[in-house]
């Protein structure tokens, strides 16, 4: 390996650890339901994508509705590819 293959293994480990602190703290707040500085774009966007798909984010899903759902994705991606 060259040098200058080190050096991108390097600079991309950097920006992982780097990114590590402030992605934590961002998820974190999210997480909790506190606000974040993405709030105010993000927010309208994901009501309008809730909207469209019928999804109500103050109900939980159930095991159940999550394999059918996983195997539903899995099998639009298998016709798809």
């Amino acid at each position: 390996m060259t040098i200058v293959g080190w050096l991108q293994i390097a600079l991309v480990l950097g920006a992982v650890v780097a990114a590590a602190w402030p992605l934590g703290l961002y998820m974190a707040r999210l997480f909790q339901g506190e606000a974040t500085f993405l709030a105010p774009i993000v927010r309208p966007v994901e009501r309008a994508l809730y909207r469209l798909a019928s999804v109500k984010p103050e109900t939980e899903q159930t095991a159940l509705a999550y394999t059918l759902a996983m195997l539903a994705f899995n099998a639009a991606g298998f016709v798809l590819l």
